[in-house]
């Protein structure tokens, strides 16, 4: 197992200044002098992409994606929070985004396009043995598959957009489906443009899925670049079945200002939301209602910035005594910061 370097000095090594930035806000949440701390900085020698996808594991360390672009292939990381390492899980991830564990203690992975796997897979974190579970919908193939769910029967939700790659689409939508124990795909809605982070309420009756159009599309490389469209955060209520009714409630919308990414809930139904801003970066805490009930800032407003730091693009939870820390993944680091509030119990805890 190769080990990366950490790096554990100021956050100024990412852009990210402790000294500089806002103090978080929700009395409720986290408290006002509550730091962000640099666990791991990117030292391989890749390039471009983002670390994208924490997931905790039964044993409490996070695992999480490193995404380069092009031919550099991406690898799944693994940060132990008891001796502060972090260690390459895999070297080729096939382009893994969201990340998700079982109740089982499986690894689950949604991996993505410009040349990445383009499907929803399985890792035996002991084996490191991987199974593809999905790669098409109705005989056709994935377009990006890129952050996932799972509830309490084992069903996986998962979204599936396109952000990068060459890759010929098949599928006429970016949709948002749900894969069984028995492999079968079904689409849960279309009526999204581009479905991107997704969570489950604490009851299972409310899936919440990020739209997140940012204009971005090199499916055809020859046709006009599209222009930005949805950024809001939409819930949709789920039947008994599971499966979506109604055309789903738009909690907030970010209008032409980038959107969210990745995100995940807590035990009181709070939704906190990766938001991928330059006015105002950072995880953003929801009520089930869509009222702001807590702030935590990751970077600063860099208006123009052809680089611009402190963008998260995704968090999780702890587990055990870890159960209120939150990991997120911003640029190509990962930190976390101690709340007040528990994550809500995943599937290997219940």
């Amino acid at each position: 197992m190769r080990t990366l370097s950490i790096v554990l000095c100021a956050m100024v090594t990412s852009g990210v200044s402790a000294a500089e930035l806002p103090k978080p806000s929700g009395k409720t949440i986290v408290a006002p002098e509550a730091k962000l701390e640099l666990l791991f900085t990117r030292s391989a020698d890749i390039r471009g992409g983002l670390t994208e996808g924490p997931a905790v594991a039964p044993d409490g360390s996070i695992y999480f994606s490193d995404i380069p672009v092009g031919k550099d292939k991406g690898m799944i990381l693994r940060f132990d929070p008891k001796t502060k390492r972090t260690t390459v899980f895999s070297d080729d991830s096939h382009k893994s985004n969201g990340l998700k564990f079982d109740a089982k203690g499986r690894l689950i992975a949604c991996e993505g396009s410009d040349e990445g796997g383009r499907c929803v897979s399985r890792w035996d974190v002991k084996t490191r043995r991987r199974t593809v579970l999905a790669d098409r919908f109705e005989g056709k193939r994935f377009n990006a598959p890129n952050d996932l769910t799972l509830d309490r029967f084992g069903l996986i939700y998962f979204t599936d957009p396109r952000y990068l790659g060459n890759e010929p689409r098949e599928l006429k939508h970016r949709a948002v489906y749900r894969l069984d124990a028995s492999g079968k795909v079904e689409e849960i809605t279309h009526a999204l443009e581009k479905p991107n982070g997704i969570a489950l309420s604490p009851d299972g009756k409310t899936l919440y899925v990020a739209d997140n159009n940012n204009g971005t599309d090199r499916i055809d490389p020859s046709a006009p670049a599209p222009k930005p469209g949805a950024m809001k955060v939409v819930a949709f209520q789920l039947d008994a079945n599971g499966r979506v009714k109604g055309s789903g409630k738009t909690l907030i919308d970010f209008g032409a200002e980038s959107g969210c990414d990745g995100m995940t809930v807590d035990v009181a139904g709070h939704l906190y939301l990766s938001v991928r801003s330059l006015k105002r970066p950072g995880i953003l805490v929801l009520d089930p209602e869509g009222k702001e009930v807590g702030f935590i800032p990751t970077g600063l407003a860099q208006p123009g910035a052809k680089e611009p730091k402190g963008i998260p693009s995704n968090c999780c939870f702890g587990v055990g005594d870890d159960k209120k820390t939150l990991y997120i993944t911003v640029d190509v680091s990962l930190y976390r910061i101690p709340l007040k509030v528990e994550g809500h119990p995943l599937p290997f805890e219940k």
